[in-house]
């Protein structure tokens, strides 16, 4: 009877069926694998995490959109102008004041490509311009390009395409990394929330327990004390047991309201939602190596996409504050036909070839060293995000070790702490079944008791850092040890921009 006693209230604290005398507008039950996957489903935080990738997404789409032809049209459907100006009069060789009254209509269709390797940019052009005068001199005229090819390009200067090419990919590279990211710490944040019900779950248990337990016992004393097998000062104390188990539930209920609040609103819950939780079994063993966890975290750890993308931007302002630093030449170089005739149907006609080649120069004379106080600035800015990130680095690669360590070392904690309950609970029942006939005194039977209480607790403080540990080392390497598989292979990522 004692045996399967024994086996009951294991089975009660393993197990962790909630009771809760309020009533719910729903029930649910959860395990830890449910809970995890209702956060990354439902909580605001996947929520938000989704979104930070949806920007990134667009913004290297817009990237890559930037690489591609563009065609532009650029109209001025109607621009009437009526004013007084002033012009030059050849003849009596004074500027006079006129009046100027006119009509202008015009078009212009532009293809453009960016050239990333050198940092030009080809384009196709088409223009149609129609101007009418009024006044005196009353007349019209057309003018027309039909086609115009050119190519413009900075010789000496700054080339951001180049740099857009080498950082963009690992920008959304970084993006994506981030997502994964972020959703392993919505599950390390969703395992917190269900063992501290789970814990609050065990509390209230024990204490509904005790409370059973403390009177049995006081009634029990109360027939001892009747026959003066116990003192006056052991049923006192047996009392006071009763009402401190009482006031224990009462505050052990308000612990597990909020803890039940608290995960049912991660979870985007509705707050009166009744959650019954099941503990995870005992997990299997699995022994992970701290190099390779070490290098599993360098290839998808998205902090260290982020110090090189740091790194890159720096060395991209050091490029650019030397260049500027320097004289600049340009050059822009077009040919086409063009004409212009009093009807439409002329301004087609024998098109005259149009050649336009233009080279500017930019030569810095004077300027008191700021072009150099940049470029020396930008180069320190480089050399501290280079010290920076190799900090970070280091940062990151101890996080990784001392966490595979404490992952290692909680497997066997469970095993010591699931022995321990077991012995706790054979050991309470034993005493409990001594002390109702009258051979172990109240000493004896609340250390006993206190001893039970601590096992639970502790069993199930093990699981809970156990699978806190497993969670965080798959968010600092994005790999699964226990499949075997990069969490980032499998993953689809246009599942969330669809």
């Amino acid at each position: 009877m004692n045996y399967e006693l024994s086996i009951m209230r294991r089975a009660i604290v393993i197990s962790l069926l909630l009771f809760i005398g309020w009533s719910a507008q729903a029930q649910m039950n959860l395990t830890l694998e449910k809970t995890i996957t209702l956060a990354a489903d439902s909580s605001l935080e996947a929520f938000r995490s989704k979104n930070l990738y949806l920007a990134g997404y667009w913004q290297y789409r817009t990237f890559q959109a930037g690489r591609l032809p563009s065609l532009t049209l650029n109209v001025t459907p109607a621009q009437y102008y009526r004013d007084i100006t002033r012009r030059y009069d050849s003849e009596n060789d004074i500027d006079v004041y006129r009046k100027q009254q006119s009509f202008y209509a015009g078009g212009n269709l532009l293809v453009e490509q960016n050239f990333d390797l050198l940092g030009g940019r080809f384009y196709i052009d088409s223009d149609l311009g129609y101007i009418r005068n009024f006044g005196d001199n009353t007349y019209s005229q057309v003018t027309t390009v039909p086609i115009r090819v050119g190519y413009s390009q900075s010789l000496l200067g700054y080339n951001p395409f180049r740099w857009e090419r080498k950082i963009e990919p690992i920008k959304y590279e970084k993006v994506k990394r981030e997502f994964l990211y972020n959703l392993e710490q919505v599950s390390e944040q969703a395992t917190t929330y269900f063992f501290n019900l789970a814990m609050a779950q065990a509390e209230y248990d024990l204490a509904r327990d005790k409370v059973a337990a403390s009177d049995t016992l006081y009634r029990t004393g109360q027939e001892r004390h009747k026959i003066a097998s116990i003192s006056q000062g052991d049923l006192l104390t047996l009392k006071l047991d009763a009402v401190n188990a009482r006031n224990a539930l009462q505050n052990a209920d308000i612990a597990l309201k909020r803890a039940m609040f608290s995960l049912a609103s991660y979870l985007n819950f509705d707050k009166n939602t009744e959650i019954r939780l099941e503990l995870p079994s005992r997990p299997r063993d699995m022994v992970i190596q701290v190099d390779e966890a070490l290098t599993y975290a360098r290839e998808n750890n998205p902090k260290f996409l982020a110090l090189d993308q740091q790194v890159m931007e720096a060395e991209q302002q050091v490029d650019r504050t030397r260049k500027e630093a320097l004289f600049n030449a340009s050059v822009n170089a077009s040919i086409g036909f063009n004409q212009v005739a009093d009807n439409f149907k002329d301004a087609y006609r024998d098109p005259l070839q149009q050649d336009i080649v233009t080279v500017s120069l930019k030569i810095p004379l004077i300027d008191w060293g700021v072009r150099k106080g940049k470029y020396n600035i930008a180069k320190n800015n480089l050399s501290v995000t280079q010290i920076s990130a190799r900090q970070e680095e280091l940062t990151v690669e101890e996080d990784v070790i001392m966490t595979v360590g404490d992952f290692n070392i909680q497997q066997s904690l469970i095993g010591s702490a699931e022995e321990a309950l077991d012995l706790a609970i054979r050991a309470y029942n034993e005493t409990r079944q001594r002390f109702m006939i009258g051979k172990a005194d109240i000493s004896s039977l609340t250390l006993s008791q206190n001893r039970q209480e601590e096992a639970q607790r502790n069993y199930i403080s093990a699981l809970c850092n156990y699978w806190l540990s497993y969670f965080k080392i798959r968010k600092l390497t994005l790999y699964d040890f226990e499949r075997g598989i990069s969490l980032s292979r499998d993953f689809d990522y246009k599942h969330y921009v669809r």
